[in-house]
């Protein structure tokens, strides 16, 4: 079959390489089928440039997996309204957590004709399977679709259990030199970026997150070894970040990356999502001499209270030392701090505030967001319980607008007060970025003209 399928336009200036898609192309090319991507992400067509690429080639099906998120929702209303005028509308299908925890909503919504639920590689072909002989769409696991007007969801297609087995993603179909031109923490500017995802899943439950499949699958580290060698062979790729939800799934399981790192001499600097209570300072080394560089840490916050409530598994003390410990291995911690969940206060936020005015490094600007009770997480049911939100179209249409504003409040705050609290608590935070910056940038200033520093580069922002 033809296949289309849709890297949407994120409003990136440099996009993120769509892995997921990626993934799907490769096993649909080893299966035969033709594929081609469409790069709305790079080249930022408008919708009409679709239609009339529909208008004038045919296509037997057209994918588009997102995310969820406000600014995808209506990526999707907009894609979907394309994908529909077209004379020779493919097969269309939605993926990914955008679609997934509603998908009645979303196939009425978009005018779908299905939408894959959980992991994609075997359900797709099987989907494919069955539009090219003909057989009912009962017969293929992991999907939704309507029948006469009905949502109908057939029971979930098993996990993959050996992951290795997955083809890599086919980089051949994408433009490679595009997304290597991403930036990380550290990376420097002749260095070409690269994402690579070494696992999936995660064995942690917050309150606030929503993965389609339970549990975590490791990748060994032999094929992720073999996937990077061909990434800079290929691509030239000097720069890599792991995309795992959480790389650091066990301290075990990151010794035994990096040794595996070690012993292939690999010489790669990466970035990767880690977990603070596995921030020890031995692992911490070993990751440092394996080539990382920079470490992203989910805190959430800092009051002992709300990390219970939102089932972080995690404590202050943790927080702290991991943070601490991370810092004297020589690695640059990430923070992530969210603001709004069950139980938190002013109080908890300013809490927050002093951290990070103490421990960032300014690696990265960092500010604070409200939380977001996406669809499919157990916050997002705890508010329709309480009455604070009514169902998936209240929260798309009416309530989540933008990720930096309120859309459900699960404090004795009023919105207002929500809003002026964040408020302060960014400006201190960003006056102190900018501070910061300025006090780096007097110190090139002084280095180049007082101490003759020939190897300065000129004052560039990238």
């Amino acid at each position: 079959m033809r296949i289309l399928l849709v890297a949407y336009d994120n409003d990136s200036y440099i996009s993120w390489f769509p892995q997921g898609l990626a993934y799907i192309a490769s096993v649909c090319l080893k299966a035969g089928h033709e594929v081609k991507i469409y790069n709305q992400d790079v080249y930022h067509w408008p919708e009409s440039h679709l239609t009339d690429l529909l208008n004038k080639e045919r296509y037997d099906f057209i994918g588009v997996s997102m995310c969820g998120g406000y600014y995808q929702y209506r990526k999707v209303l907009k894609l979907s309204e394309a994908i529909n005028k077209a004379k020779h509308r493919p097969f269309y299908v939605l993926g990914g957590h955008l679609a997934a925890p509603e998908p009645a909503y979303f196939l009425n919504k978009t005018s779908a004709d299905a939408i894959v639920i959980g992991e994609g590689e075997i359900t797709v072909l099987n989907l494919l399977e069955a539009l090219e002989q003909k057989k009912p769409l009962h017969s293929v696991n992991g999907i939704a679709f309507l029948e006469n007007g009905v949502c109908v969801q057939p029971p979930r297609q098993d996990l993959i259990e050996d992951i290795d087995g997955i083809p890599f993603p086919a980089w051949e179909l994408f433009p490679i030199d595009h997304y290597a031109l991403l930036r990380a923490p550290y990376i420097k500017n002749g260095e070409r970026w690269f994402p690579v995802l070494s696992g999936r899943g995660c064995t942690f439950k917050c309150n606030f997150c929503y993965r389609m499949d339970e549990g975590f699958r490791g990748r060994s580290p032999e094929s992720i070894v073999e996937e990077i060698k061909i990434l800079q062979k290929d691509y030239m790729i000097s720069f890599i970040t792991f995309s795992d939800e959480l790389l650091m799934n066990s301290a075990q399981r990151t010794v035994e990356l990096c040794e595996t790192f070690l012993k292939n001499k690999l010489n790669i600097k990466w970035d990767c999502n880690g977990r603070l209570n596995y921030a020890k300072p031995d692992v911490l080394k070993l990751m440092k001499e394996a080539g990382c560089v920079f470490i992203n840490y989910g805190i959430e916050s800092l009051d002992e209270q709300v990390l219970r409530n939102m089932n972080k598994a995690l404590t202050v003390k943790q927080i702290v030392k991991g943070i601490e410990n991370t810092s004297a291995a020589g690695l640059s911690p990430g923070f992530n701090i969210i603001f709004g969940n069950i139980g938190e206060s002013a109080e908890s936020l300013r809490l927050g505030v002093e951290f990070l005015l103490k421990y960032d490094d300014h690696a990265q600007m960092r500010t604070i967001r409200p939380v977001t009770p996406y669809p499919g997480s157990s916050l997002y049911y705890y508010a329709i319980q309480k009455g604070l939100l009514k169902d998936c179209e209240d929260f798309y249409e009416q309530k989540h607008v933008n990720s930096d504003l309120l859309s459900v409040n699960f404090t004795d705050l009023s919105d207002a007060e929500f809003h002026r609290v964040l408020y302060e608590a960014n400006q201190k935070l960003l006056l102190n970025y900018y501070a910061a910056q300025i006090t780096k940038t007097n110190e090139a200033l002084h280095k180049l003209y007082l101490e003759k520093d020939s190897s300065f580069r000129g004052f560039r922002q990238s």
